[in-house]
């Protein structure tokens, strides 16, 4: 039985699904559909043990912002990380699959590689896995590099598009690509939909490393020197290994099917015949969600009255969305931005992010919420020369030790067990306590216990700024520029 290893690609940060998914926490970490995120279910589909395919450990692409959410998600749901490796940059999806190749293929040249983007939706294990297979067969008795195409069941503008030299079957043979397609036009669209020999591009790819790797040397030579170099200058971090980051600079910002699948002449494609989505946009949320006998889907705290085909979506407990009469609307609430729009314009949500970084809202890219690796933060209070956050500290988990230069903070208990150091004091602080920090003063909050411990921390000062930090010392090994 072959061993694959799942390369996951959670390094992107989309803005399509704005409010909900931010540059800090986009939306292959959040639970949009179901009790998992997005990313813990692409990761718990290439970890199926019940079935004749054996799946390694993964090897997961992602950025240094989100390196302790990927690490956190994984062991939530029982999954032990594997290698992660940090792009320095974002470079697009050749250079991350070229580097997860050749960092596999330092131990094991024949590894058998299952590409997939971190945010898809495929709800249909069993027809995953048996795609799977299928590939998998194709790999050993073609060496062919495989992707898979999804049964479109629409004249779809938003998916690029797969020519297949015959019509795709039920039961999902491999058949060989004629050709790739971008994103078609309406009409274009309408008229492969009828043709019948065309499949949506589902970015997912299954090959040997060897093969992959081989294919770069011949249709994406240029990569190969900075990629290998951003390998093997790579170091280790906490578990993580961060590429090099003048090494991955030099490679071309380049995606695997303008870089190799577009130029290959050895490439199959499996059609898979269940349900999928890549979750584009909101209009795709509404569609993979359960609706109401009106095509009306409420999430959270929403409610409709006469409304019909739309979504409504309040991602605070303590706001209650109403919707009167709508149709064809779709509006998300969070508890510091509500976006509402027409449900055909889902598309044009970028428009919006885009407008807000121009106004310099800080909406547009990070959430009153702020992960980080030892729990979180948010915002309750901000104004001038003050702010107060309510802290969330993992049990065992610790803040670094830290001053600031313009503001003094107030800490407060408000349930479990703090250890906080202020310069040479050391004590423990427990429900109803509270702590003063000097201006100065060098400072770290603990929590030493076996529950989550929440605080409420008041600032004040002229300069109330994340950046406001000097570091001393850190468990996560993160620099001066690093949050917290």
């Amino acid at each position: 039985m072959s061993v694959i290893t799942p390369v996951i690609l959670c390094g992107g940060s989309g803005t399509r699904l704005w409010p909900l998914s931010r540059k800090s926490f986009p939306k292959q970490f959040a639970r949009l559909i179901g009790d998992t995120s997005l990313f813990q279910a692409c990761a718990q589909r290439m970890a199926h043990t019940e079935t004749d395919l054996s799946f390694a450990r993964p090897v997961v692409l992602t950025n240094s912002d989100y390196r302790f959410i990927v690490t956190e998600q994984l062991i939530e749901i029982g999954i032990d990380p594997g290698a992660i490796l940090i792009e320095p940059q974002g470079r697009n999806t050749a250079p991350a699959i070229l580097a997860a190749a050749l960092f596999v293929s330092q131990t094991d040249p024949d590894a058998v590689l299952l590409v997939a983007p971190s945010d898809h939706v495929l709800p249909d294990t069993a027809a995953f896995h048996a795609a799977v297979t299928e590939g998998l067969r194709a790999v050993r008795e073609t060496g062919n590099l495989v992707t898979f195409g999804i049964m479109p069941d629409r004249a779809e503008t938003g998916y690029g598009y797969l020519e297949l030299v015959t019509p795709p079957t039920a039961c999902g043979t491999a058949i060989a690509l004629r050709r790739f397609v971008e994103k078609p036009d309406a009409k274009t669209a309408a008229n492969m939909l009828a043709d019948g020999n065309y499949l949506w591009n589902a970015g997912i790819f299954l090959f040997c490393a060897r093969d992959i790797i081989a294919a770069f040397e011949t249709h994406a030579p240029n990569l190969i020197a900075p990629i290998t170099e951003a390998i093997d200058k790579a170091h280790s971090d906490l578990g993580f290994l961060r590429l090099d980051p003048d090494a991955w600079a030099q490679a071309e910002d380049i995606s695997i099917d303008f870089a190799i699948m577009e130029k290959a002449t050895d490439l199959s494609v499996v059609p898979y015949v269940s349900a999928w989505s890549d979750l584009g946009g909101w209009d795709a949320v509404r569609r993979e969600s359960p609706a109401d006998a009106d095509g009306v889907v409420t999430t959270g705290s929403a409610m409709a009255i006469d409304c019909s085909n739309s979504l409504l979506r309040s991602e605070d407990a303590g706001l209650e969305l109403v919707g009167i009469g709508l149709d064809n609307i779709l509006v998300v609430a969070m508890p510091d931005a509500v976006l509402v729009a027409d449900l055909s314009r889902a598309q044009d949500v970028k428009l919006a992010v885009a407008a807000l970084m121009r106004k310099g809202a800080k909406q547009a890219q990070a959430f009153a919420r702020d992960h980080r690796p030892w729990g979180h933060f948010e915002t309750l209070a901000l104004s001038d020369r003050f702010q107060v956050k309510r802290i969330v500290v993992k049990p065992g988990a610790a803040l670094s030790l830290q001053s600031h230069l313009h503001r003094s903070e107030h800490w407060i208990v408000v349930s479990g067990t703090a250890k906080i150091t202020v310069d040479d004091e050391v004590r423990l602080l427990s429900e109803n306590q509270s702590v003063y920090i000097p201006l100065g003063a060098v400072h770290r909050m603990e929590n030493p216990g076996k529950v989550v411990m929440v605080l409420i921390e008041v600032q004040t000062g002229a300069y109330l700024g994340e950046d406001d930090i000097i570091r001393y010392e850190d468990i996560y090994a993160r620099g001066q520029a690093d949050k917290r």
